[in-house]
């Protein structure tokens, strides 16, 4: 027994060590690349496109986690392959917690985003990495059609490789990306519900559905959206900026 207990405390005391341990700081061009690649990513049509389903999770994970907060019953979610996805509550049709599971969708990607950003300035790379796996782990069990249950598998495969078995500094460059891509990325969502609406094509969105629930118009929250994902974005981009680029503008 006391054999026992010994090695179960030498490996938890061995994996908190190893999602401690504390990563260099890349050099400036990684962090310039990373922000570079994403940019092209999210600003490229084709790219786009084919990365868009990234946020989709995220947006229907904030749905999702708001609505757990918030004591609503999650019924499932589903992703598809145009990008699109739906997260199902049960609950009180109208309050607070409609509203928060309403709203959480379109920031929580740059959200997330800043999450990444802070953890990957800390150097808790690994930490981030978990952090991520988790996530998904928890929202496969919730997922209701084959697509989706490919999409996370798929995406929970890529970071568990990566965590497991790549360099440090190649998971140093990940997260880079990673964090760079949800700041960038939770943005144009937002953008593009700004065009549809003005078309008239979005009359069932989440800033509608918003705007029958409380006395605010839908405008007002895409408003409210651009305002938190742009504010995470300029914080983000912050953490993220290497030191030795900092100290130019703050000199000793």
């Amino acid at each position: 027994m006391r054999t026992r207990r010994r090695w179960t405390l030498q490996t938890l005391s061995g994996l908190w060590a190893r999602l401690t341990t504390v990563q260099p700081e890349p050099p400036t061009w990684i962090t310039a690349l990373a922000a570079l690649i994403a940019l092209g990513v999210v600003v490229y049509p084709r790219s786009w496109h084919i990365s868009r389903g990234l946020i989709t999770v995220a947006h229907e994970g904030g749905h999702a986690l708001v609505a757990l907060l918030t004591r609503r019953k999650l019924q499932g979610i589903r992703l598809h392959s145009d990008t699109s996805g739906v997260t199902l509550t049960r609950g009180r049709p109208t309050g607070p917690g409609m509203i928060f599971t309403a709203a959480a969708g379109y920031v929580a990607p740059s959200l997330l985003g800043l999450g990444a950003a802070w953890l990957t300035a800390l150097g808790y790379v690994t930490i981030l990495l978990w952090t991520i796996l988790l996530l998904l782990a928890c929202m496969l069990l919730m997922i209701r059609n084959v697509f989706g249950v490919i999409s996370l598998l798929t995406i929970g495969g890529a970071v568990f490789v990566l965590s497991g078995f790549a360099p440090a500094d190649v998971q140093a460059v990940g997260a880079q990306l990673a964090a760079w891509f949800l700041l960038l990325g939770g943005v144009r969502p937002i953008l593009e519900l700004r065009g549809k609406r003005r078309r008239g094509r979005a009359p069932d969105s989440d800033a509608d559905q918003l705007a029958r629930l409380t006395p605010f118009p839908g405008g007002f929250f895409v408003f409210l959206f651009l305002l938190i994902s742009g504010a995470a974005l300029i914080i983000g981009g912050y953490l993220l900026t290497p030191t030795e680029v900092l100290d130019l503008f703050h000199p000793a």
